[in-house]
């Protein structure tokens, strides 16, 4: 692990980003540089060379005693890290299920007080494209993917109640630098508008545990932040202006078709993925 340190006093000492090499780990990075002296980022993935205030590793979310070691000393935890497509289960319940539960048990031995989860839009994908879900709506996940997403919403439920380690999980849309197909123009999420949403997760005083939804201002909603508003989430970009590039403007109530009416689109129609052997 490279060290760094640094003089300025900023509102964290130490922030761990856990997924730091994927896609939205990559766009957060940055960001987390005015909110900590040190930013400790991770992945399994190889991750570029550290900036001057970053402290990098290689870790395993599956190794126990290396996330141990990871959450030592850090005041809070962004946790992006998983397999965020659907996967073999054995894939997902090495990084999605056992890594999660391995930064929940180190944040609890270390005494870390707020963790900031990536859940997904695909805990509730077999919720109709009809309704509008707001934070208190039933999971019903889309895959199994979905399914290790609800699992980490129950487990930090549990560490909140049984530790009180406060948590936001963030069902995020889809957060990409534009919409690719219709769907996306209601689960839009921009970069700009995910990285406020976990500043609002960190910076906002009591939060418990508390689900929000990840999308921007976008003119069709399936889902509604009422509940959650007190953390303060007000997006500022829309899909609006990506509208003309998909001859429909959201995906319809078919019933001819599970991937039109079911908010999980495509996902709702996936068969459990093999492991290779």
């Amino acid at each position: 692990m490279s060290q760094t340190t640094t003089a300025s006093l900023k509102p964290f000492r130490r922030l761990l980003l856990t997924g730091a090499a994927g896609n939205l780990g990559r766009q957060l990075r940055g960001a987390l540089a005015n909110w900590a002296d040190v930013v400790r980022v991770s992945d399994i993935a190889k991750l570029s060379e550290p900036a001057p205030h970053e402290e990098t590793t290689i870790v395993d979310l599956a190794d126990r005693r290396a996330v141990m070691q990871l959450v030592e000393g850090v005041d809070a935890i962004v946790h992006l890290g998983g397999i965020s497509i659907d996967a073999p289960f054995e894939d997902l319940l090495r990084a999605n299920i056992a890594g999660t539960y391995n930064v929940y048990e180190a944040a609890r031995k270390h005494g870390v007080k707020r963790v900031v989860f990536a859940s997904s839009n695909h805990a509730i994908g077999f919720h109709q494209v009809t309704e509008v879900l707001d934070t208190d709506a039933p999971q019903r996940p889309d895959s199994l993917y979905g399914v290790t997403k609800c699992f980490g919403e129950a487990l930090s439920r549990y560490y909140y109640d049984r530790f009180g380690i406060e948590t936001v999980c963030m069902r995020i849309g889809s957060s990409f630098e534009e919409p690719k197909n219709p769907r996306m123009l209601v689960t839009y999420l921009s970069y700009r508008d995910f990285i406020e949403l976990v500043r609002c997760s960190l910076f906002t005083n009591r939060v418990g545990h508390v689900v929000v939804y990840g999308a921007s201002n976008n003119p069709v909603k399936w889902w509604d932040n009422t509940k959650a508003s007190f953390l303060g989430f007000n997006p500022r970009d829309s899909a609006a202006q990506f509208a003309e590039r998909f001859p429909a403007t959201a995906p319809g109530d078919s019933h001819d078709d599970p991937a039109q009416r079911f908010q999980g689109g495509p996902f709702v129609l996936g068969e459990p993925m093999q492991a290779k052997r």
